[in-house]
């Protein structure tokens, strides 16, 4: 399935926290929209994996998205290396989307930063033909997103673009409380 905006994430909650209210807008809009979480956040000091998958699509359901999937990495230990960037590479040619969102580059955790140059470097890589992917046992085609942005959750970083989300503001909230083992 092809999508207008693919949303990448370290942890499940991560893109709920820093741009469920863009993610809801886009899909107000007809455009499609899905989350690749890279960890299953396990590491957390809340809740379990488990509890974590579970959660996700409940977010999922409140988002309406279109697709979500988890690529299992190793919470707190994925590196920015071929064996990461391939299963990326993968999902980006797999959803053909127009524009990226990731985590953003400087932020109070480690793996945000790391996913975000991750995402960068696997979102060029996946334009170059010669990187071999496969998707059900057929070779991909090589695909390049025309724009990969970060989402702010931590830190205040200056914005160079602003979204209007105030009519999505209880649905954002929602998507958030979704994940009932991290906030109470």
């Amino acid at each position: 399935m092809k999508l207008d905006l693919l949303v990448f994430a370290v942890h499940p909650d991560d893109a709920e926290l820093g741009c469920s209210g863009t993610i809801l807008k886009a899909i107000a809009e007809g455009k499609k929209v899905g989350i690749v979480d890279l960890t299953r956040g396990e590491l957390g000091t809340r809740g379990t994996a488990e509890t974590r998958d579970q959660e996700a699509a409940n977010s999922a359901k409140i988002l309406g998205l279109h697709i979500r999937e988890n690529l299992k990495m190793k919470d707190g230990f994925f590196q920015n290396d071929e064996a990461h960037q391939l299963p990326v590479i993968a999902a980006i040619r797999k959803y053909q989307p127009e524009i990226i969102l990731c985590n953003a580059l400087d932020d109070r955790h480690p793996d945000h930063g790391r996913a975000s140059n991750l995402i960068y470097d696997a979102a060029f890589l996946s334009g170059l033909p010669k990187i071999k992917t496969e998707q059900d046992g057929k070779s991909q085609s090589a695909w390049r997103p025309g724009l990969v942005l970060n989402y702010i959750q931590d830190r205040y970083i200056k914005p160079d673009i602003l979204i209007d989300i105030t009519p999505y503001w209880e649905q954002k909230l929602a998507s958030i409380r979704a994940f009932e083992s991290q906030f109470y």
